[in-house]
């Protein structure tokens, strides 16, 4: 069933694009909404043995070619949930946004295909498919960047543009790499290759040039200068699906995917806690001197996806589950900040947090959720936050890492200091004088704030059925 994840999302953009279409203008948005509600209902309700029953078109060579090599686990139904989410109220914003129907039309057929794509991304298990997932995930995202053809659009895209011809570069040529050393693109074939004990120059080059790849794609320091631009460059619902879950998919879920081939402990791990502390520490810093609300959050989403690759790194148990629960919290509370920040520039106009002030009293619901948010962010219990990234600090503590730990925490206070400077900024203090007639947001930034702040508020309270029924499963996996 997994592969009609793939399949009817790109059903639907090819008759919804057919000659003569403006019929279906009014149904593109609630379409794409519906699926993504149902691929989030499925991922929570459906167990594995649904997973595995053959689909109704199971004849079709199409079907048995996506569907045979997909095993659905439990990592992999974390993040159809999260696609689905995000992808809901990434549809929601879109409706606030209120472009006009040509440009509204587009944007929703691409959000189809890259959520497809990213579903994709999550099923495969051979690096030439993996790969060509992540590249029509890049090039439908690039689009949306640049889809409202402003200066700073087209500047955030051209980064993206160049850093993406990079990753695609080193990826192909390890792949290529990969390919001559064991004849196959598959991920157990890699692995066994890599495994037999024989660790060449070879086969570290070929690491190293897909983990750099990928390293790109997640926005890892050093390799993160596109995505602040990118972030804030974008049309606010394009914001809301990059920062919630296509930095996640291409980059981070396919490094955790990866590392078990490429053999964690003795190859990737050094590499890997390298780029995670400075990943934390960077954008933690650079988050502090910000102005442009948007650029704030995407270097929040640096730090962030640090405390993953953390998790990724030490590769114990408990850490692996810190790391795919903060996989998943990240999606949800960096959501919750974009979509707030897009209410936000909606209702005034601006980015800049100098220029706002006082707007709490009159927006109480995006005030209220925006706080839900940033304290998950910074990891304050019990919201959903502070338990992912406790286990992954007790990981990094109880395997030796000792000055790791300390670190994080470290740029857990700063990520606080620089959230509740943008909370005093934006929603207290005096009404700055272009926000005095300021009123709250429309339902279609309200409605998805609310359940992104329930999710986040609901799973820290939850974390007991949580580990018993998705997070140890994954010992097994990883």
């Amino acid at each position: 069933m997994a592969a009609l994840l793939i399949l009817i999302p790109v059903l639907a953009v090819v008759l919804l694009n057919l000659p003569r279409r403006r019929w279906a203008d009014p149904f593109i948005l609630p379409v794409t909404g519906a699926f993504c509600l149902a691929q989030g209902l499925a991922a929570l309700a459906m167990g594995p043995e649904a997973w595995a029953a053959p689909p109704p078109l199971a004849q079709l060579d199409l079907i048995r070619l996506l569907g045979t090599p997909f095993p659905v686990d439990a990592m992999a139904r974390v993040m159809f949930l999260a696609i689905g989410l995000v992808g809901l109220c990434t549809t929601l914003v879109m409706r606030l946004w209120r472009p006009e129907p040509e440009r509204s039309f587009k944007t929703a057929s691409l959000l189809l295909l890259i959520i497809a794509a990213m579903n994709g991304v999550v099923l495969v298990r051979d690096l030439f498919t993996l790969y060509v997932f992540l590249e029509i995930t890049a090039i439908a995202s690039l689009v949306l960047i640049v889809v409202e053809r402003g200066p700073a659009a087209f500047e955030g895209a051209f980064k993206y543009l160049v850093l993406g011809a990079v990753a695609t570069a080193l990826l192909l040529t390890g792949l290529a790499l990969f390919f001559i050393m064991a004849g196959s693109a598959r991920f157990d074939d890699v692995a066994a290759v890599l495994a037999a004990g024989r660790t060449s120059r070879f086969e570290l080059v070929a690491i190293a040039l897909f983990l750099a790849g990928l390293a790109i794609k997640a926005g890892l320091v050093p390799f993160h200068g596109w995505l602040p631009d990118a972030y804030s460059a974008a049309p606010a619902p394009v914001s809301v699906l990059l920062a919630g879950i296509v930095t996640k998919t291409t980059g981070v879920y396919t490094l955790i995917r990866l590392a078990g081939v490429f053999g964690h402990q003795d190859r990737v791990q050094p590499v890997l806690v390298v780029l995670a502390m400075a990943s934390i520490l960077v954008g933690a810093l650079a988050a502090l001197g910000q102005r442009d609300l948007k650029r704030m959050l995407g270097y929040s989403s640096i730090s962030q996806v640090g405390y993953i690759i953390l998790g990724l790194a030490i590769g114990t148990p408990l850490a692996m589950a810190g790391a795919v629960f903060h996989l998943f919290n990240h999606a949800v509370f960096k959501s919750l900040l974009f979509v707030n920040a897009a209410a936000i520039e909606q209702q005034t106009g601006t980015r800049d947090m100098d220029e706002l002030g006082g707007i709490g009293s009159r927006m109480p619901v995006t005030s209220t959720t925006s706080i839900l948010a940033l304290l998950s962010t910074a990891g304050l219990p019990p919201l959903s936050g502070f338990w992912s990234k406790l286990f992954i600090v007790i990981a990094a503590w109880q395997s030796g890492h000792r000055a790791v730990a300390a670190a994080a925490v470290l740029a857990s206070v700063i990520t606080l200091a620089y959230f509740l400077s943008m909370q005093r900024r934006v929603f207290f203090g005096k009404v700055a004088p272009r926000c005095a007639e300021v009123q709250e947001a429309s339902a279609f930034a309200l409605v998805p704030a609310v359940l992104l702040a329930a999710v986040t508020v609901g799973l820290g309270l939850s974390v007991p059925w949580l580990f018993d029924t998705f997070l140890l499963p994954l010992e097994r996996i990883l």
